[in-house]
């Protein structure tokens, strides 16, 4: 189902992961969360440029459990948990959080 962003269609899955991941962008990103009735403030966009780091150096979107831990190393303990993340991507921090990074849907989520 695609999606248009500034007069540009991108083609995403049946559950709006972007086909092609060089197509994101940020506007894209603040589309997507939209669209899902979410506004994307700097602690969300934290998120996101960690997973996009992540998936660029391991080539793998992390699970919840895998995310919840790294994002606890890299932004400390207050950052690193399942309450503040979920409050942040409450459809699920790793699957929404991809989604909205242009990442595939992180292996073991349903």
């Amino acid at each position: 189902m695609p999606i248009e962003v500034n007069g540009k269609t991108y083609e995403t899955d049946e559950e709006g992961y972007l086909a092609n991941l060089n197509d994101w962008n940020p506007d894209l990103a603040t589309a997507m969360a939209k669209a899902d009735g979410a506004d994307l403030d700097e602690n969300h966009w934290e998120v996101i440029n960690f997973l996009r780091e992540y998936y660029e150096e391991y080539q793998i979107a992390p699970a919840v459990r895998v995310l919840t831990k790294a994002i606890g190393k890299k932004l400390g303990p207050d950052k690193g948990n399942s309450k503040y993340l979920y409050e942040l991507f409450p459809y699920g921090p790793a699957k929404q959080a991809c989604k909205y990074a242009g990442l595939p849907k992180p292996t073991g989520c349903v």
